[in-house]
């Protein structure tokens, strides 16, 4: 038992070390290309994503997230954040997780931002743990439906809402995951 949570507290420490390095090495011109595409997509597949936004203080697009695992899993990508339609800042995030899993997807997510205070938020912490801080309200194809049929500024009452699109390939399990957001400075 201490053998395994060495080697997850290990594996832990490993993937929010090395995928905010490996996001370092990102262009800012190849992420604002990928986050408009990103974005166009959504908006297309989910136009009550394309609602949210237009109410929305700012936008955080991640196009494409890899996450992968066997037992021990990770995941990571580059994004940027949009207010007005335009980048003012570039991220990354991490995560790690372990228990019942296999597989590999790549899929992307964006969190829009209803608040100033979850903004702020974002912007004073130094990477933003995930499950940590503003409320998030995860909008799934089950949840688009009747979310879409009620839309409006006083049911839009969450920090945040997020909006996971384009996944690709096969990941499945059970397990306990970490999940961090960092600000980067590409080239």
């Amino acid at each position: 038992m201490r053998r395994q949570i060495r080697f997850l507290v290990c594996a832990l420490l490993l993937t929010l070390t090395v995928f905010p390095l490996v996001a370092r090495a990102a262009k800012k011109a190849d992420i604002d290309s990928e986050v408009k595409v990103a974005l166009e997509q959504l908006y297309e597949s989910t136009p009550v994503a394309k609602e949210v936004a237009e109410k929305a203080k700012a936008v955080l697009v991640f196009p494409s997230i890899l996450k992968a695992g066997f037992i021990v899993g990770a995941q990571g990508g580059n994004g940027a954040l949009l207010q007005d339609g335009k980048t003012v800042g570039y991220y990354n995030t991490a995560a790690a997780s372990y228990g019942l899993q296999a597989g590999v997807q790549t899929f992307g997510y964006a969190m829009f931002f209803m608040t100033d205070e979850a903004l702020a938020y974002l912007d004073k912490s130094s990477g933003w743990e995930v499950g940590v801080g503003p409320s998030i309200v995860i909008v799934d194809k089950e949840s688009v439906a009747a979310f879409g049929k009620s839309l409006s500024t006083s049911t839009l009452k969450d920090d945040i809402y997020a909006f996971i699109f384009s996944q690709k390939g096969l990941m499945a399990g059970l397990g306990l995951q970490g999940s961090k957001i960092t600000r980067i400075n590409p080239d």
